[in-house]
């Protein structure tokens, strides 16, 4: 940090470093409240990491929800949270959350574009007492990108996979009904609307403009701002933090080549994104280095860096990171994308994961974040493990990014997707693993799915696994036999998706020094914030509903404070 303050003729109330969710929400709160605000981001387009995620939110008790008739309470949520992570931290965070999160986002509805809608049925992750399952994942309502005009440029992409047809977005109820377009006039006359619409919108824009995920969250976020006079900086990266008598007074940064200045009366806020790429706080971590991120690449740690220089405290959970399955997508120039396994293959039947003995490790339906630490708690035979199914398995569900239906799968292997085999034994043969162990261990997942009982590893035992297996299939939704070949296999291995670890702070987002105390002036929220999950995962959205309802106390809290400046503005005479 720098010891002497900025000039004056860049003034603002409060300076946001990061125009992902939590830093457009921190800043689009404060402005609402009535502060000056302007928001900086390093990159050319906002949204980071959120653009390409779901959008889902973990919000127990919200609005939403109750209304729908799904019946879920602060309390019960109190429970569940008790149960998987024991006692609250000192500074009471998740109880800030709690209390907080059905308000935060009946704040931003009431105020602004951004609008939510209940996801219904969506369990959470952990069979524990107080687990809910319906009513607290919150999808974000569809958003029309034309509204944002030449603004629409400006919100990131959704990753290539998530999008058909040269740049259609597609949400979880558009793939059924794609896949399901002949054998339901509803799934018809949806799927034919898709299509419509989005050949229209190729005549006039680069991508589709309906946007769905996490991509709808963002333009509605960016949406709001516009309409409240926030100005957001492109192209602005962090270069320091300024510090006058103890307080951050304000911001450097880089822009264009040329360094600015940015006076902030009441504070900066540090929403860059967390650890994501960062390799100094990755090594300090102590990260497995073959563990790759699916954060947004300009993601590097900028914030935490900056703020660990100025004496914060960086809290380290365990585990550091929120975890996702991935495939590697070659790229066709040498390299490759991340692909995440979410729902789409692993719980469905006729699907089991194998290690390098070609055994069975863990039960296949279980959250990708719960899925990855399996692979992660055996390192040396399950990164990668191997995804194993038969062509009726792929013609039916598909395989990664190998869409439902495809009978010809050989032009994905040519192309460096996956493996294929006549045989159990070629198959083995070609990954190197022990033929028998696999043959057996096949013959264990088709005996068990006729009995429709995993006894090994439980696979669909839980709601959560049921949900997102085949109800279609019997007995067991998410058992299956592998018989038909050819047989197929995909390597997969564990991902960042967010960050656990990050800045120490108060209930309300105020950085904290090695001694527990607050550094005046300097807020984080979002993944440069130490995750009120403390590494554990609840259920959908458990990065998203924290991130918007800490931004949302962040922005409140700045809202709030009395800055040294208005102090001496309003001193008696």
């Amino acid at each position: 940090m720098h010891d002497d303050a900025p000039p004056d003729d860049e003034t603002y109330d409060l300076v946001v470093i990061g125009a992902g969710a939590a830093g457009m929400t921190a800043a689009l709160t404060a402005a609402l409240h009535g502060l000056r605000v302007v928001l900086c981001e390093a990159s050319d387009q906002l949204g980071g990491t959120t653009a390409t995620s779901a959008g889902t939110l973990w919000v127990p008790g919200n609005g939403h929800g109750i209304e729908a008739g799904h019946d879920d309470t602060r309390e019960a949520a109190a429970r569940y949270l008790e149960a998987l992570q024991g006692p609250d931290d000192a500074h009471g965070l998740r109880r800030a959350f709690l209390d907080t999160a059905a308000e935060a986002i009946d704040f931003l509805e009431r105020h602004s574009s951004v609008h939510f809608q209940s996801a219904g049925r969506h369990p959470d992750y952990m069979p524990l007492p107080g687990a809910a399952e319906s009513g607290r994942a919150l999808s974000p309502v569809e958003f029309d990108g034309r509204l944002l005009g030449s603004h629409f440029a400006r919100v990131r992409p959704p990753m290539p996979d998530f999008m058909v047809l040269g740049g259609m977005m597609l949400g979880k109820a558009d793939v059924q009904a794609l896949i399901r377009r002949y054998r339901s006039p509803r799934a018809f006359v949806r799927s034919a609307r898709l299509l419509a619409r989005h050949a229209v919108d190729r005549l006039r824009y680069p991508r589709g403009t309906r946007l769905v995920l996490g991509n709808a969250l963002v333009a509605r976020l960016y949406d709001s701002l516009l309409r409240t006079g926030v100005p957001v900086r492109f192209g602005c990266a962090l270069a320091s933090l300024v510090r006058q008598e103890g307080r951050v007074v304000g911001a450097t940064v880089v822009s264009g080549g040329r360094i600015d200045r940015l006076q902030a009366r009441r504070g900066v806020v540090l929403a860059t994104g967390g650890i994501g790429h960062g390799s100094a706080l990755r090594r300090r971590l102590g990260i497995d280095p073959r563990i790759e991120s699916l954060a947004f690449a300009g993601v590097r740690g900028d914030g935490i860096d900056a703020a660990l220089a100025g004496g914060a405290a960086l809290t380290c959970h365990l585990p550091a990171l929120f975890w996702q399955p991935v495939s590697r997508v070659p790229d066709g120039a040498g390299g490759y994308r991340l692909f995440p396994h979410l729902y789409l293959d692993r719980p469905k039947p006729g699907l089991i994961a194998v290690d390098a003995h070609g055994r069975r490790f863990v039960n296949e339906a279980s959250s990708y974040h719960h899925f990855s630490e399996a692979m992660l708690a055996h390192p040396d035979t399950a990164m990668p493990c191997y995804l194993i199914c038969d062509a009726d398995f792929v013609r039916r569900y598909g395989l990664g990014v190998i869409p439902p239906g495809t009978r010809r799968t050989g032009p994905w292997e040519r192309r460096g997707y996956g493996l294929r085999a006549a045989t159990l034994t070629e198959l083995a043969g070609r990954l190197g693993i022990e033929a028998e162990a696999l043959s057996e261990t096949v013959a264990a997942n088709n005996r068990h799915a006729r009995e429709g009982v995993d006894p090994d590893f439980g696979k669909g035992s839980t709601i959560l696994n049921r949900f997102n297996g085949d109800p279609s299939h019997q007995p067991n939704p998410c058992l299956g036999i592998i018989a038909r070949p050819p047989f197929h296999a995909l390597p997969v291995w564990p991902a960042d998706a967010a960050s656990s670890a990050g800045l120490a702070t108060d209930a309300d987002g105020v950085v904290l020094d090695e001694a527990g105390r607050g550094i005046a002036g300097l807020y984080a929220c979002g993944n440069d914030m130490a995750s009120v999950m403390r590494g554990a995962y609840p259920g959908p959205g458990t990065t998203l509903g924290p991130v918007i309802v800490f931004a949302y106390r962040v922005g409140r809290h700045a809202a709030r404070t009395v800055s040294p400046a208005h102090e001496e503005r309003h001193a008696p005479a």
